[in-house]
């Protein structure tokens, strides 16, 4: 048995009240350079500036992730029908994978990403060259007896690869329905942004259900867990509704965007981005921006006055099916011409000036959400789809982020805002995206 499933030697705490077991060999893992950069990047960036007490790191959510890899693997060591004990060398891995899961985050990468630009590399592959490095690579070696190859290839597969049956199963329990990654964030994130939404579900009944669907060789849950199952895929449609795509946070999240792609041919500058903490790079962004037309989207949000572009209209799957059809998931070069056309025509009919990056329009990335693909052990021993069991998970999970959720938004800047309040842009945004399908 692996020594972080044992007595620990001393903890750490972090929120709510989470004991985090701390080894010899964990404690010189979290004290590299590498793992304590985590500590200068927020894990959910531009949500502050809606929820100002989300300015929880990176660095607190990897621990927590870690203390859920531990509890994981101690339940299906005790389950009560098919217990699995996994090797050491497999636990030593799913340990360090939950630990460094994160490691190659760098500042807003995700809504940066979103952008698909091209030659810019994904936080996947920063981490792949931070795991090889010097300091962490030895820690791994010399305490793990990992190689760091094995653990980068295992936070990250090749689709086509084939996984042992142990793999497979640690994989599902690091990325799945119900893995250590979200039971931490939807809680921690709940938390600090100082909503109840990502709590209302029983972790602790969740957890003590966890057991192993043995015919697809991937985590799953007993009957008694369904109902707490259930409430998390509940707890994390609100917590994309009103956090994560809260309108304001979109807001923010095109401002910042548009910055980023007017700056993206400065391939020095981008490149200098992926080593910077928050900070730094709210420095590099607002120093590259003065005196340019998309100066307010910078200064907006990193300057000494918040001032979000404003919402003009919206549309979801339900309300306008055919617009959110059209722009969802395109190209977000397609998204900027388009914008730059609706401002276009729009400006005849109003008398203040639009300028170049005074109109954004924020759709869903080309990403989708993966579906709740979940197993529940029945009391036979028989294994059935949770969907098929859960009108709200069916509900829920397949329709949620795609359809509702993740709406298409038109924004504009501040001083916009009376010029469009009586201003209905959708028909011209409708013919705009039928002359450019």
């Amino acid at each position: 048995m692996i020594p972080e499933l044992q007595s620990p030697p001393s903890i750490l705490r972090i929120s709510p009240e989470v004991d985090v077991p701390i080894t010899p060999r964990v404690r010189r893992l979290i004290d590299t350079a590498a793992f304590r950069r985590l500590s200068r990047i927020s894990q959910l960036g531009l949500v502050a500036l809606v929820y100002p007490g989300a300015t929880h790191s990176r660095f607190e959510h990897s621990l927590g992730v870690y203390r859920n890899a531990i509890d994981f693997l101690r339940q299906l060591s005790h389950e009560r029908v098919a217990p699995r004990v996994f090797s050491d060398r497999d636990a030593s891995l799913f340990v360090v994978s939950g630990l460094l899961h994160d490691l190659g985050h760098w500042p807003y990468c995700h809504a940066i990403e979103d952008m698909k630009l091209v030659d810019l590399p994904k936080h996947e592959v920063l981490a792949e060259r931070m795991i090889h490095h010097r300091e962490i690579a030895d820690c791994l070696r010399m305490d793990w007896e990992l190689e760091p190859d094995d653990v980068a290839r295992f936070l990250h597969p090749e689709p086509a690869e084939q996984l042992s049956e142990s793999h497979s199963i640690l994989r599902s329990m690091l990325s799945g329905p119900i893995d250590i990654d979200k039971l931490d964030y939807l809680e921690r994130d709940s938390l600090h942004a100082g909503v109840p939404y990502g709590r209302n579900f029983d972790r602790t009944r969740l957890v003590h259900s966890l057991c192993v669907d043995t015919h697809r060789n991937r985590l799953s849950i007993s009957e008694k867990g369904r109902t707490a199952a259930e409430m998390m895929v509940f707890a994390r449609y609100v917590m994309f509704s009103e956090v994560y795509w809260h309108h304001a946070v979109r807001s923010a999240t095109a401002m910042l965007q548009r910055a980023v792609y007017e700056l993206r041919d400065r391939e020095e500058l981008v490149d200098a981005w992926l080593g910077m903490d928050e900070s730094t790079m709210q420095e590099s962004l607002m120093e590259a921006s003065r005196g340019k037309s998309f100066e307010p989207c910078v200064f907006g949000l990193f300057g000494m006055r918040r001032a979000l572009f404003k919402r003009i209209a919206q549309f979801d799957r339900l309300s306008d099916p055919e617009l959110h059809r059209a722009l969802a998931r395109r190209p977000y070069d397609e998204i900027v011409a388009i914008a730059r056309e609706l401002a276009r025509q729009i400006q005849p009919s109003i008398t203040t000036p639009i300028g170049p990056n005074d109109l954004l329009i924020d759709t869903p990335p080309i990403k989708l959400e993966v579906q709740f693909d979940l197993q529940v052990r029945m009391p036979d021993g028989s294994f059935r789809a949770l969907s098929e069991l859960s009108p709200v998970v069916q509900a829920l999970a397949t329709r949620q982020f795609d359809e509702m959720v993740k709406r298409v938004r038109i924004f504009v800047a501040p001083h916009l805002r009376e010029a469009f309040r009586h201003l209905d842009v959708r028909p011209i945004l409708a013919q705009l995206v039928h002359h450019h399908p």
